[in-house]
């Protein structure tokens, strides 16, 4: 052998000796970067250190609390936390964990009540799911999506017969504060008990005792044991309330890429737009417009865009998101709520007006709008409630002109009559959805005029025995219509039987004067 060939040798022998030394050396002593708390306020905090951490890598603090980087600036790295400790302060140790923020995702989350780190707020012990996905994930690709085309029924006949909603759709639910938009976005949940449709909720900055009541209904109306909640308060740290939207819907997507549908609310995402610039203010980014970062456009739609419906080829599940915003004074103009319009398939407007004057719920049909929805309607909605949006847009303007007192004909008075029966019959309570078919009864006998001859008072009385009598309608009709097929002449006539007889009977059990129409 050569003496360069012998070097050659000894020199590589050397080297992997150097490198296991080397490797025991890092396992023994445990080398790791470690970052010093400069500063710390609010729930953001300076450090400097940590060279090489990344954007959106966890790091953890004393007390084992995590937190989340938010910017890298040339001397010092700002650090948003997911939880709070006495034990941080200035000077502490800081380490990097190698990971980005996840949450626990799988069916082991049915039924329970998490914080957006996956952690059980339920006391029902430790979550058993053993996968993890990022809480920031890339939406599908357009190549990977399928047309909007089944029906998501929310019980709520005002939204299903006159702005569906299709699995896969972003239907955007605002108005001003206390007009009931959570309480629609909660009977929709309850109503996919039966759909099979998994559900999750994300509350962002609400009331711990608003949250409370609406857990315990949820029990109470068993569609906890098919949704995933997941809670940030008001009072959590401003990271944890980020972070909750995006946690949420990887917990969605898992049931999604599964194959299931999936309905999500979040619940709002005003306050998440307002958390997103306290973080930035106190990261001293610039201010736009209202001193909302440049980039909050971006925060919605990047969280929106991951609703969709999958085509076959990657499962075929479906993901159909439910935003809520908060409006002030009905100002549906301003900077959030535009940016939510522009970004969802629609909007179901809630009028305070409607709502003091106890039309509940108080959708305003005139303002509400389903870009998508009305291609993935049941074809017997449309058959049978077609007409029903213009006829009641038509009653609302002639309303208006007949409070002037001017003596009105009798064309203009039935009208009247008959959109006051529509407004009365799109009334109803909450927590109380209807099934596609005793929706169907009702509209049914709305659109042919059976109500026009019921008194107002007595509106209600006569819906209730209508949706009693839907259970009679014959099997056979109900399943071509629930299969997607249109009542011809024949089912209409032996529905309307039914129903004419349905209020017969109640007149003459009441002793009522059904010919009474000067409600």
């Amino acid at each position: 052998m050569s003496g360069n060939n012998r070097l050659s040798t000894v020199a590589a022998t050397v080297f992997e000796t150097l490198q296991q030394a080397n490797a025991q050396v890092e396992d023994f002593f445990k080398i790791e970067q470690v970052g010093i708390v400069r500063s710390l306020a609010n729930g953001v905090a300076w450090i400097d250190g940590l060279p090489d951490v990344e954007l959106e890598e966890l790091v953890r603090f004393p007390g084992d609390v995590l937190g989340m980087v938010f910017n890298l600036d040339e001397r010092q790295t700002g650090v948003v936390l997911l939880g709070t400790s006495e034990a941080i302060e200035a000077g502490v140790e800081v380490h990097r964990t190698g990971r980005v923020a996840d949450v626990p995702v799988g069916r082991a989350l049915l039924g329970r009540v998490i914080d957006p780190t996956g952690k059980p707020l339920d006391a029902k012990g430790a979550i058993g799911a053993t996968k993890r996905l990022p809480i920031e994930r890339e939406a599908p690709r357009i190549l990977d999506r399928a047309p909007v085309q089944q029906p998501i029924q929310t019980g709520i006949k005002a939204i299903d017969a006159l702005i569906p909603i299709g699995r896969g759709q972003r239907q955007l639910i605002l108005g001003d504060r206390q007009t009931g938009k959570t309480a629609i976005a909660i009977d929709a949940i309850i109503n996919q008990q039966a759909a099979g449709v998994v559900c999750v909720y994300c509350a962002i900055g609400q009331r711990g005792a608003a949250l409370a009541k609406l857990i315990a209904d949820l029990t109470e109306s068993g569609a906890l044991a098919n949704t995933v909640v997941v809670l940030a308060e008001g009072g959590d740290a401003p990271g944890l309330r980020y972070i909750a939207p995006y946690a949420a819907t990887s917990i969605a997507e898992h049931f999604m890429e599964q194959g299931q549908d999936v309905l999500i609310v979040y619940d709002d995402l005003t306050n998440h737009a307002n958390t997103y610039r306290e973080i930035s203010l106190l990261l001293r980014r610039p201010p736009g417009r209202e001193a909302f970062p440049g980039d909050i456009f971006y925060i919605h739609s990047r969280l929106l865009e991951r609703a969709t419906r999958l085509n076959a080829e990657t499962g075929g599940g479906s993901l159909t998101a439910l935003p809520i915003i908060q409006t002030e004074a009905q100002n549906i103009s301003a900077y959030i709520p535009t940016n939510l319009i522009s970004i969802t398939d629609g909007q179901i407007y809630l009028s305070p007006e409607l709502f003091q004057k106890g039309i509940l719920p108080a959708v305003d049909v005139g303002k509400s709008v389903s870009r998508v929805g009305g291609k993935a309607q049941l074809p017997a909605f449309h058959a049978i409630a077609g007409n029903l949006k213009l006829a009641y847009s038509q009653f609302e303007e002639l309303e208006m002109f007949s409070r002037f007192g001017t003596r009105l004909d009798e064309k203009t008075r039935a009208v009247l009559a008959h959109g006051q029966r529509i407004r009365a019959c799109l009334k109803q309570p909450q927590y109380h959805p209807l099934a596609v078919h005793e929706q169907l009864a009702v509209l049914i006998a709305l659109t042919a005029g059976l109500f026009d001859k019921v008194p107002l008072e007595k509106i209600t009385a006569a819906e209730r025995a209508v949706i009693v009598v839907a259970a009679t309608i014959p099997p056979v009709i109900l399943e071509r219509l629930l299969a997607g097929g249109v009542p011809d002449r024949e089912d209409n006539d032996v529905i309307l039987q039914l129903l004419e007889k349905c209020l017969t009977e109640l007149e003459g059990n009441n002793g009522a004067s059904i010919g009474d129409t000067t409600a």
